[in-house]
């Protein structure tokens, strides 16, 4: 029974493998995924909603298609919201399209983020990451990543100023 198990769980292995391995000889490009926009939700209790619309953009010769998308944002290396969004469409070839997520940030998570920010006096660089996948039709997800930082500048107390 055991070995029976490890023969299907190996068989299905190297089948996803070998789908991988198919995208991967198709030349396949990432796709770029950017944050276009931001909107505001009704949270439930001690937490922050809001809906992330991505602009997916395809430079293959060939549609995306999708049905589900699964969206993390890590800030300083740290999960800050999660969402998930079982909409199913298509990104064209060489085109783009807008794919809206709605997100939830607990308030331990945001309590966590502050805390960090306090300990670092509210200044200095702010490391972020975006992850997720286009859940493909088939066995054939669309895996994205996109990370950066900005500088969160010093406040002004006022001294610098010649009067």
């Amino acid at each position: 029974m055991i070995v029976r198990r490890l023969i299907l769980v190996s068989a299905l292995a190297v089948a996803v493998l070998a789908s991988e391995g198919c995208a991967a000889l198709r030349g396949r490009d990432p796709l770029q995924v950017t944050v276009a926009g931001i909107e505001p939700l009704q949270g439930q209790g001690l937490e922050l909603r809001m809906l992330v619309k991505l602009r997916v953009q395809n430079p293959n010769d060939s549609p995306v298609n999708y049905n589900g998308v699964a969206l993390e944002m890590n800030v300083q290396g740290k999960t800050f919201a999660t969402g998930v969004s079982d909409a199913g469409g298509s990104v064209p070839r060489f085109g783009d399209a807008i794919i809206s997520v709605p997100m939830t940030v607990s308030a331990l998570r945001m309590a966590r983020q502050a805390m960090d920010m306090i300990r670092r006096g509210g200044t200095g660089t702010i490391t972020y990451e975006m992850k997720g996948k286009l859940n493909g039709t088939t066995l054939n997800s669309m895996r994205f990543r996109t990370q950066g930082e900005f500088d969160f500048p010093a406040t002004s107390t006022g001294d610098d100023d010649a009067g």
